[in-house]
């Protein structure tokens, strides 16, 4: 039987080849026990070879997968990461690809992972479930169609997005395609981006006002602009860096107002360079360059970049890419052609609504780039081969993934509309509504993270039939709006950009942990993700729908003439908001209603029963809930606070929040802790970090870093709005770390058969 590298021969390109060779000698030596797994991890990882969560995978219709109904079953069980089912990510640059490409990756999809090519919020494909002996054909196969995985994950430039409209879009200064197809090959394998101590993005958009490159939560975001110039329109870009989302965002600082396009490729190696060498490497939750910039300030981030780039031997890359930037325009199949209004009627309502929400003029007359919804990112490899057959047909090599999980097909003819929208329609992916509130982005969560903390994709599955439904009938306004949910504090559903956003969280209630998730509000999707909302509260996973049409009903009732969502959250204030949705909160007994205690699509329990508490834990468990739902409220204080412009004094509710929540789980121990702030953190660092009850990766390190005046401390009269709001999403993340370590204690201390001393208690815990 020949091998797929004997069979595609020349198709593979020798460099991609050569590397794929390489790859499957480090998998064998692994196998062999020569490569340590710690070692082998980054280099699958940088081949686009992911670790998945292999017990809660579920399909977007909500159908358990397991691992035997796919085509390669685990033998050995899921024992190891190698036996496990692993995730495929494989980078599409800028989101574009071809019929074949799409044609290859659906034949994959159905033969080696669950029949599903999932869009992600990066413009790549995943394939999900797929066996880790399988890598190297799937590579080589990929690789025969133009395609590599290289640096699809890992420490390294992740796939390098782009405005999916840039080229057709009218509001463009111009089509930054050929800049970051330029930007993607020189720094794909580059010799200066191999030693991150984390990722690294990147992200382009032809113009400032909207949102499809997001610029702003990027490393570096490029943004296209032009100015005259001795009477000349020249073209330039403005540069930003330091951006990132994450359990706390930061939006990017302007690096260059007016960056030369032949100055791109080398200052974006002189930023690698500078991140590479003084980036954070031990770590990893300050490993990203938005630590960096913050640490340095952006002027002194400025200056070491410069130096930097004025010390780079010379690369001819730099500006041959220059010489021809038509390379990547793009030659539609069809002319163009006009839609009549009675051929719109004719094709009917659902084809009009669909019209109406899911296209968009190109500034080419006679076209349309047309987007096709795909349900929580999803394709069968059915319907990918489809829509390839359909790129063929209407508009050429011109599809392109989207950063909130959709393919726009390009150059689409308006007289082609009516027969493109049947055919869609006819594979199950006719839906209108894309770019609305029933179009939701979405993380994995707990299908196939293993970060997962609620189920995301369970709860947008929801939301998307419901809102969906009312479409047709729903608000303008509303219709318009951002939602989007992310499965724990990474926000890779990008929440914080959303008009509402929800990122997941646990609670324990009456001794069962109940899924939960944070609403954000605030947040700006436009002006490439203009700004970031912050935290509400949490609410029950199965409230969040009427959490949701109660939100927007109120905006609907109350909005003053052309305010938006943004502005009339800024207006009532978050604590209008939460006083609407209090009620909200309250879970019922699991007797009264034991659905409340099960996620959205998972048929099993969110927790399992209380074993039972013992009289002096279930003392404490009293006082330190008591505590913590009041650290909770001294952070949204804070917000109050920074919403109403008084930046020092949100500051410094902020930190007296973190100050409650860990006075309040010391005492657990009967700890007479004092209110000093020495007191507090020396008791906290004994009784929770050093004995690793508190071990939260985002968390731990925040309260020692402020504690231990690595920050000022606490906040001065003089600290910004940009500082406060990073502070008071510490401050969250900190009490929700607290939460867990609080749900730890109380579930491992039933083994006390009676009231005990604290080193006892301790001793008793034995939590790793």
């Amino acid at each position: 039987m020949t091998t797929w590298k004997e069979r595609l021969g020349d198709r593979i390109p020798a460099e991609l080849g050569r590397e794929i060779d390489i790859y499957e000698t480090q998998m064998e030596l692994r196998k062999q026990g020569k490569v340590p797994e710690k070692v082998f991890a980054e280099t699958r990882l940088r081949r686009g070879m992911y670790g998945q969560r292999y017990d809660n995978g579920q399909r977007h219709d909500g159908v358990a997968v397991r691992p035997l109904e796919f085509p390669r079953p685990w033998t050995k069980g899921p024992d190891t990461v190698w036996d496990a089912p692993g995730m495929l990510r494989i980078k599409i640059p800028m989101g574009r690809m071809t019929a074949d490409q799409l044609d290859e990756m659906s034949d994959l999809a159905q033969e080696h992972a669950d029949d599903i090519l999932h869009v992600t919020t990066r413009q790549d494909i995943q394939l999900h479930f797929v066996h880790m002996d399988d890598g190297p054909a799937l590579m080589r196969r990929l690789a025969s169609v133009g395609i590599t995985t290289r640096e699809a994950c890992g420490n390294s430039v992740r796939n390098i997005c782009a405005c999916q409209f840039t080229g057709v879009c009218k509001d463009e200064a111009f089509d930054v395609t050929p800049y970051a197809e330029a930007c993607t090959y020189f720094l794909l394998g580059h010799k200066d981006i191999q030693d991150f101590g984390r990722k690294f993005k990147i992200a382009f958009s032809g113009c400032k006002e909207h949102a499809c490159g997001l610029a702003n939560f990027h490393c570096i975001g490029v943004i296209g602009v032009t100015r005259e110039i001795d009477g000349e329109r020249v073209r330039g870009f403005e540069f930003l860096v330091g951006g990132g989302l994450g359990a706390v965002p930061r939006q990017a600082k302007l690096f260059d107002d007016f960056l030369p396009p032949e100055e791109l490729l080398p200052m974006c190696q002189a930023v690698s360079r500078v991140f590479a060498r003084l980036g954070e490497k031990d770590n990893r939750s300050r490993a990203r360059v938005k630590f960096l910039v913050q640490k340095l300030g952006i002027d002194e981030f400025r200056k070491l970049v410069l130096e930097e780039r004025a010390k780079l031997p010379h690369d001819e890359r730099w500006t041959a890419f220059l010489d021809d930037l038509h390379k990547t325009d793009e030659t539609p199949v069809k002319p163009g052609s006009q839609l009549a209004d009675d051929a719109i009627a004719a094709a009917g309502d659902d084809f009009a609504q669909w019209l109406a929400t899911n296209t968009r003029p190109q500034k080419q007359d006679g076209y349309v780039a047309a987007t096709v919804r795909c349900p929580l990112g999803d394709i069968t490899s059915d319907q990918g081969r489809k829509l390839a057959d359909m790129a063929r047909r209407y508009t050429g090599d011109t599809m392109c993934c989207t950063v909130e999980q959709n393919i726009v097909f390009r150059w689409v003819s308006k007289g082609d509309l009516p027969a493109f929208y049947a055919e869609l329609a006819a594979i199950g992916l006719g839906g209108a509504g894309a770019s609305t509130l029933s179009d939701i982005t979405s993380c994995p969560g707990t299908d196939t993270c293993k970060l997962g903390i609620s189920a995301s994709r369970g709860l947008a599955a929801e939301l998307e039939d419901r809102l969906g439904a009312r479409l047709s009938t729903m608000d303008d306004g509303v219709k318009k709006l951002r939602l989007k949910t992310s499965g724990c504090f990474n926000s890779c559903g990008q929440h914080h950009v959303a008009d509402i956003g929800m990122l997941g969280v646990a609670r324990s209630v009456n001794g069962r942990r109940v899924s939960h998730f944070q609403l954000v509000v605030g947040g700006e999707w436009a002006n490439n993700a203009g700004s970031y909302g912050l935290q509400v509260g949490a609410f029950p996973s199965k409230r969040i729908p009427e959490v949701v049409d109660r939100l927007t009903a109120h905006w609907v009732e109350e909005r003053e003439d052309g305010e938006t969502f943004q502005a009339f959250i800024k207006r009532i204030g978050k604590k209008s908001v939460r006083s609407l949705l209090d009620d909200l909160k309250h879970v019922p007994t699991y007797e009264e209603d034991p659905d409340f205690y099960v996620d959205w699509g998972d048929a099993r329990e969110y927790t399992v029963e209380d074993k039972g508490v013992g009289e002096c834990a279930g003392e404490v468990v009293s006082f330190a809930s008591f505590g913590l739902h009041e650290a909770e409220r001294e952070a949204f204080e804070a917000q109050l606070h920074l919403e109403a412009g008084d930046a020092v004094k949100a500051a410094k509710t902020a930190y007296r929040a973190m100050l409650s929540a860990a006075q309040s789980l010391v005492r657990i121990w009967n700890i007479d802790v004092t209110n000093d702030t020495d007191d507090i953190y020396n008791q906290f660092k004994t009784r929770l970090i050093d004995s690793k009850l508190f071990f939260d990766k985002y968390a731990k390190g925040k309260f020692a870093a402020y504690l231990t005046k690595t920050y000022t401390n606490p906040p001065t009269d003089d600290v910004d709005g940009e500082a406060a709001h990073r502070l008071i999403e510490e401050t969250n993340l900190f009490i929700e770390a607290s939460h867990s370590a609080y749900e730890r204690i109380q579930n491992q201390s039933t083994a006390v058969a009676e009231p005990a001393k604290p080193s006892q208690i301790t001793k008793s815990l034995n939590i790793l």
